[in-house]
């Protein structure tokens, strides 16, 4: 089984920035992607970004592209989140998730692995 606990949301104005962590621990292996998720209320949960394990893959979601930026450090079991120039409607609960495989899935579905969330506000 594997654990995943995001950190470093909070409240933010617009224009500002925010970096989240995404802490992995338990039965790790090689060949696993990471990727973040957003759940807005009411809303569905959106693919936001993905990462491969050797880096040489990452996918962006329009909304976030040129905003945004995922990467990994493998040594310490972790992915990140750098978050620049944000939005109100970047408010959201932010999720980190794994999957063992070659492929770097952008569907919540495809995912075996979930953290709890953290949460992201920004205000106007």
């Amino acid at each position: 089984q594997v654990q995943l606990v995001e950190s470093g949301g909070g409240l933010v104005q617009a224009g500002g920035s925010l970096r989240l962590s995404c802490a992995a621990s338990g039965r790790t292996s090689s060949n696993y992607a990471m990727g973040w998720f957003r759940q807005a209320p009411g809303k569905e949960r959106e693919f936001i970004a993905a990462i491969s394990w050797s880096e040489t893959r990452t996918y962006h979601a329009d909304s976030v592209k040129g905003r945004f930026t995922i990467s990994r450090d493998n040594a310490k079991s972790a992915v990140y989140l750098q978050m620049n120039s944000l939005k109100p409607e970047d408010t959201a609960v932010y999720y980190c998730a794994a999957v063992q495989g070659s492929v770097v899935p952008r569907r919540q579905s495809e995912y075996t692995y979930w953290g709890q969330g953290t949460q992201v506000t920004v205000s106007s």
